[in-house]
């Protein structure tokens, strides 16, 4: 089942904020995360994320074709 349209796409807060803070500081470390329902956005392209699987942190490193998908579906 889709989310509705007038709530607009789940975004974890906390991974835009690391997001903003990585390139100010022009670092490319792995980003860990639990957040596997966040919505990927244009800003996430190019970052490398740890999404946890439910043992480990799986390497998912974002590109233009992932745009509009869910960080779990990787």
């Amino acid at each position: 089942m889709s989310r509705s349209l007038k709530k607009g796409p789940y975004i974890a807060e906390k991974l835009v904020k690391k997001i903003h803070t990585l390139n100010a500081s022009g670092k490319k470390t792995i980003i860990k995360t639990w957040s596997r329902d966040c919505t990927i956005t244009p800003e996430f392209v190019g970052h490398t994320f740890g999404v946890h699987n439910g043992k480990a942190h799986t390497p998912v490193f974002v590109t233009e074709d992932m745009v509009g998908h869910k960080l779990g579906e990787f």
